[in-house]
């Protein structure tokens, strides 16, 4: 029997995340949703208003035999912009911040060492929030597998192909 661990973090539209870290071995499942915030199953269209206090996350369940809490929160902060607040790109307002949301002290310590060990990777502090996770609210079916399924959309064109590829190019050796 796999020993599976879960993750919940966002950086930006949470189209962007799942695209990269889909592709990582050891990863089981993944689903985009909600998560941060102080409104009950809020619907799509309410979090883009930027009111219900809730980030674009994605909750990946992972096998930790095969890809490290430690390594999937790496990739995650080399694969957005952790050093700008409520802001990925074009996309802005604070559900696109960088967050990361620890499931136990444990998920927390790694999350910031992790931070010190990039902080030298990038000019400007990192500002990716870290906070406790209370509640994930998964995001509506058209939200699943994003990219996979709309890799012709100009959005998945011009914003997820250039990361997917950043990822191909620096950690080939992890990817499905």
């Amino acid at each position: 029997m796999e020993n599976l661990s879960v993750a919940t973090f966002g950086g930006g539209c949470f189209w962007c995340i799942e695209a990269v870290i889909q592709r990582l071995k050891g990863v089981k499942s993944l689903k985009s949703g909600y998560s941060g915030g102080f409104i009950k199953n809020p619907p799509y269209r309410e979090v883009c208003t930027g009111r219900t206090g809730h980030a674009e996350v994605i909750q990946v369940t992972f096998d930790p035999d095969i890809i490290s809490y430690h390594d999937l929160i790496f990739i995650f902060m080399t694969s957005n912009d952790p050093t700008t607040l409520n802001q990925q790109g074009a996309d802005v307002g604070t559900q696109y911040r960088s967050i990361i949301l620890y499931h136990d002290l444990e998920q927390k310590a790694i999350a910031e060492q992790v931070f010190n060990e990039v902080q030298p990777l990038f000019a400007t502090k990192i500002v990716t929030e870290l906070k406790s996770f209370e509640v994930f609210y998964e995001a509506e079916e058209d939200h699943q597998n994003y990219y996979n399924n709309n890799q012709d959309a100009r959005y998945c064109q011009i914003v997820i192909d250039p990361k997917v590829q950043k990822l191909k190019k620096m950690y080939a050796d992890r990817l499905i």
